[in-house]
């Protein structure tokens, strides 16, 4: 079935009046206009409306190929098909003679009381003639009778039975076609509609998209810049606290020396967050700088274990590092490593109770993924990174949890009252960093209680 548009649709096409070519298949209209030419012995022409032929089932007729060699008959016939295909039956259907003394009917086809086309029957005898037309004898005055009796013979209630064969099956074409045309664009007004709708939320989108980044950037930079400025006066207050404490100013009482020191470590707190704020802002703007080289990770981590050695003890807390010997160096920069493994382990301090472990353990591990069963992983050159495990016998972490605490300013507990403080930033600076290593972090359950953060890096190339 052809169709003028495919797409879009808009509601007021499937209210205009389809033409005969949009609903019927020309190749099967041509086979059903042929076959009944055929049965009938007639010729049968069907035209749309603005009388294009649509399908043509005419038949050979001697008589017409012998009147085709006669310039004049030629001509007259001619003019003759002209003014018949131009007839446009004032009720279904009308019958006009030719100068053969043959006739030709004319039927309106008609759907959902629209005139859709015609169609054109004849030339047909409704009796064997007598004699040749005189009209016909002056154009061609050598044409024998029998060439004229050559015309098939059709009686009038034949040509009424062909007339009603030929509207029947029209009509279930019709319809058949017309309730296809109907669905199929009934399916694309939907489709233009859910497609339009689809645009309008894409639109949606991308603003907000492109607002969040707005204000994420806006965000950075306020973080960026407030935590610059605070970060000047807090130092001052950080060195007046410690010269107050050595005494430069004079001796202090024991309950000054208290209140002075109190100062001193809220500002050393304050001054690690904001040292955060601003590793996180460098981290989302991708201005930090990571100078990768082969680093050895046995010095970092012992640098590590003896930062939180005393804080450790104090607490009651149980600190050891595990390393194998002869672990090679991996590809990172030593610092921002070192500030990966403080953060983790302040993190396990910060939620491991009294008599409570922590472990630092590093080992070698496959680079494959296990769950890869392609066949070309045995042919695949074995790569290992290597694995740094800080492990806790704390509170833990719910599993439902563990994707989401490597978000910035995201905590666990995040009530008034809870009892462990932060930021929520130590994780998310874990997990940028490690990323800039080309590295992975994750977080497994500990048994029977507590957390393992997996840190995943490359090695460095021998």
């Amino acid at each position: 079935m052809s169709q003028d548009r495919l797409f879009p649709v808009e509601p007021a096409d499937l209210e205009e009046t389809p033409r005969l070519e949009h609903l019927v298949d020309r190749k099967g209209l041509a086979e059903l206009v042929g076959s009944l030419a055929q049965m009938s012995g007639v010729s049968i022409r069907l035209f749309n409306t603005e009388g294009t032929l649509l399908a043509d089932g005419s038949l050979d007729s001697p008589l017409l190929r012998r009147l085709e060699g006669v310039p004049a008959a030629r001509a007259a016939l001619s003019r003759e098909i002209v003014q018949i295909k131009r007839i446009d039956p004032a009720g279904r259907a009308e019958r006009c003679s030719s100068l053969t003394g043959a006739f030709y009917q004319v039927i309106a086809v008609d759907y959902d009381h629209r005139r859709m086309g015609r169609a054109i029957v004849g030339p047909f005898l409704e009796h064997p003639p007598s004699q040749v037309p005189p009209g016909l004898a002056a154009l061609a005055p050598d044409l024998p009778l029998d060439l004229l009796a050559s015309l098939p013979l059709l009686p009038p209630e034949r040509v009424a039975s062909l007339e009603a064969h030929l509207r029947s099956s029209l009509d279930l074409i019709l319809f058949a076609g017309h309730k296809s045309l109907l669905t199929s664009q009934m399916h694309l007004a939907s489709i233009s509609a859910n497609y339009r709708e689809l645009q309008d939320r894409n639109a949606r989108l991308q603003q907000a998209y492109d607002r969040l980044r707005e204000l994420d950037r806006l965000k950075s930079n306020f973080l960026a810049t407030v935590s610059h400025e605070l970060r000047t006066p807090l130092t001052s207050i950080i060195g007046y606290s410690e010269m107050l404490t050595e005494g430069i100013a004079g001796s202090l009482t024991e309950e000054q020396h208290e209140f002075i020191q109190t100062i001193h470590e809220k500002g050393e707190q304050l001054l690690q967050l904001i040292k955060n704020l601003l590793d996180l802002t460098k981290l989302e703007s991708g201005t930090l700088s990571v100078q990768r080289a082969p680093t050895p990770i046995e010095p970092v981590l012992r640098q590590v274990v003896s930062t939180f050695l005393p804080a450790a003890r104090k607490k009651g807390v149980v600190l050891e590092l595990i390393l194998p010997p002869d672990l090679p160096p991996v590809l990172g920069d030593g610092e921002r490593l070192r500030q990966v493994f403080l953060n983790l382990t302040e993190n396990a301090l910060k939620f491991t109770p009294v008599s409570g472990l922590i472990r630092l353990s590093a080992t070698l591990v496959s680079a494959e993924d296990p769950e890869d069963d392609d066949g070309f992983a045995l042919l695949a050159p074995s790569a290992e990174q290597l694995e740094v495990r800080v492990a806790d016998s704390g509170i833990g972490i719910p599993e439902a949890e563990r994707s989401k605490v490597f978000d910035a300013f995201y905590q666990v507990d995040s009530s008034s009252t809870r009892e462990v403080g932060g930021t929520g930033l130590g994780l998310s600076i874990v997990k940028r960093i490690v990323d800039a290593h080309e590295g992975s972090v994750c977080i497994e359950a500990n048994q029977p209680r507590g957390a393992v953060f997996v840190v995943r890096l490359p090695l460095a190339s021998p």
